[in-house]
């Protein structure tokens, strides 16, 4: 049984990589249904159980500022690139999908919660929906900072985690099958194809280097700091902690630093996907699978909240002529994130893949807030 604190984070950074290491590697089936974070997750939560440590006070103490400190650093550097002109630049039309894509998934959170909100634990049971809306509209990195901020249990982030992943694997299948349905959409809804949108690649940033990775680190760590301390001094409710300052600060402080030639540097995006993955692993060592069996219900939420989606899609598309295409790259942009939308982009044309990373960039400025805004929707429809 491990006591201390190296041994420990030593098991993290394993665990953490593992599974990123085999999808590359392997290719297996398992990670297109369970993708390498949830594994984390789930395996982490496993050794938690079955005592590989003991949650020392040292251990305690390092878990809790592992995630106070990283978590600010990671929003930091995931809004490094995040070039908001460049997304602007898309055009009304692309926005316009994209607002009805948050709305109609907004619309669907409210409405599924009002229905099944007696059925789920009282509470805190409107907390993994909350963190839930904030990844599908950003990503896994939304999740865990509406997660911190709101205070929600390590236990309800695995039933967010695991509806996340399921749902999204089902939505992933529909899109990709309907992509022959494209003219007959279009001639419904009365638009013409996006396949012809043009938007220019974001330039290329030179190799990772090791001085990189170092100067992104320190970058990063000092914003987490200063945000703490700006924090601080800004006035706090029932709703806004400190923690919520401190995120939504670090989070402006990237988007500042991405329109700024430090966005060249290579190195953050990598970053911020290896401290997003080690981030999930820490959280997982402090939970354990009590709850888990609400995680049926969760499911049955995430796969209502879809179809609702669904529907305001197919209105809004008819009443403002928006091809399949566009729909379906915004949906995913929204619920798979910057790593699954440019995929589906690519088999409809070549050309729509800038536009899919633009709008999953899109949906992690936006994630966090709108998690946070979900999460004071959700909690005042709580039942009393």
């Amino acid at each position: 049984m491990i006591h201390t604190v190296w041994p420990y984070l030593a098991v993290m950074l394993l665990a953490a990589g593992i599974f990123s290491m085999l999808e590359r590697r392997t290719g297996w089936k398992l990670f297109s249904v369970f993708p390498p974070i949830v594994l984390v997750y789930l395996s982490v939560t496993a050794l938690a159980v079955v005592g590989l440590w003991r949650v020392t006070p040292a251990i305690q103490a390092a878990q809790t500022l592992l995630i106070a400190q990283l978590i600010p650093a990671l929003l930091f550097l995931l809004m490094v690139n995040c070039d908001l002109r460049a997304i602007f630049a898309l055009g009304p039309r692309v926005l316009a999908v994209f607002a009805c894509t948050t709305i109609s998934l907004s619309t669907g959170f409210v409405v599924t919660y009002f229905v099944f909100r007696h059925w789920l634990p009282a509470g805190d049971g409107w907390q993994p929906l909350a963190a839930l809306s904030g990844s599908w509209v950003g990503g896994t990195a939304n999740l865990v900072a509406v997660k911190q901020a709101i205070g929600m249990s390590d236990n309800n982030l695995a039933l967010a985690l695991l509806t996340d992943a399921i749902c999204y694997s089902m939505w992933v299948a529909i899109l990709f099958s309907t992509a022959r349905l494209a003219p007959a959409f279009n001639r419904f809804t009365r638009a013409r194809s996006s396949a012809d949108l043009v938007v220019a690649q974001p330039p290329a940033t030179g190799p990772v280097t090791a001085d990189t990775v170092l100067l992104w680190l320190g970058m990063a760590l000092l914003a987490a700091a200063g945000s703490a301390w700006l924090a601080a001094l800004l006035p706090t409710s029932d709703m806004v902690s400190a923690t919520t300052w401190k995120i939504i600060i670090a989070t402006i402080a990237g988007l500042a630093v991405a329109h700024t030639p430090l966005a060249r540097f290579p190195g953050a995006s990598r970053i911020s996907g290896a401290l997003l993955i080690f981030v999930v692993a820490v959280m997982a060592s402090q939970s354990n699978f009590s709850g888990i069996a609400t995680a049926p219900l969760y499911l049955l939420c995430g796969a209502c909240i879809i179809a609702i989606h669904a529907l305001i899609m197919l209105l809004a598309a008819r009443l403002f002529h928006f091809d399949l295409y566009l729909c379906g790259i915004s949906s995913l942009a929204h619920i798979g994130g910057v790593a699954a939308s440019p995929i589906l982009a690519a088999t409809y044309s070549p050309l729509l893949v800038p536009v899919a990373v633009l709008l999953a960039l899109l949906g992690y400025i936006l994630g966090t807030g709108l998690g946070l805004l979900m999460a004071t929707v959700l909690s005042s429809m709580a039942p009393a």
